[in-house]
């Protein structure tokens, strides 16, 4: 009997700090979409390093390369200020690339697509096939295009969905509890 409700109390324990690892994990995130208020570029910085802090390269690179492709309502801004940085002082270099630029999965660390057609976007994925790559879209609702995360920023508060399938041919390893943050789409 004692040996039963010890391990019942220490179930509870390890749930609890689970939870508070996932809320501490979270907290970025969170704050990002509560700054939305600030205008939307600052919502997306504030995803996009929040999304950034909790994805891990097989090299880690020392400056990630932020690809933008199509035009974008919300990542003006990101062009504008040419970088960003990170909590851990990692830079992100932030520069403009064409949908026929070949090399996109060896210059790209992350890839950020505005409003592309259907087969630009088919052109794109291409192209980063078999790279270490984290797509993300701003322009596809459904998020079943092959993005791994497709951001909302228009809604309020901003959100993001996540495409499972994407992750796992993304090349990069997501950290599970941003996973469940966002709205699935598409089981691998």
């Amino acid at each position: 009997m004692f040996f039963a409700s010890t391990a019942i109390r220490r179930s509870s324990v390890l749930q609890r700090a689970a939870l508070l690892a996932l809320l501490g994990l979270a907290a970025p995130l969170c704050l990002a979409a509560s700054n939305a208020s600030a205008g939307d570029g600052a919502a997306l910085r504030g995803m996009l390093l929040g999304i950034l802090s909790y994805v891990r390269w097989p090299r880690e690179p020392q400056t990630l390369e932020l690809c933008v492709l199509g035009e974008s309502e919300y990542a003006d801004d990101l062009l504008r200020r040419g970088s960003l940085l990170q909590a851990s002082g990692r830079r992100v270099e932030v520069r403009r690339a064409r949908v026929d630029d070949s090399g996109l999965g060896q210059r790209c660390n992350v890839l950020y697509l505005g409003r592309l057609d259907a087969e630009q976007r088919q052109r794109a994925f291409a192209d980063i096939a078999g790279h270490p790559v984290l797509s993300l879209s701003e322009d596809d609702p459904d998020c079943s295009v092959g993005s791994v995360f497709c951001l909302d920023l228009g809604a309020a508060p901003p959100s993001f969905a996540v495409n499972l399938d994407s992750v796992a041919r993304s090349g990069v390893r997501v950290h599970p509890s941003v996973l469940s943050l966002g709205r699935r789409r598409g089981a691998p």
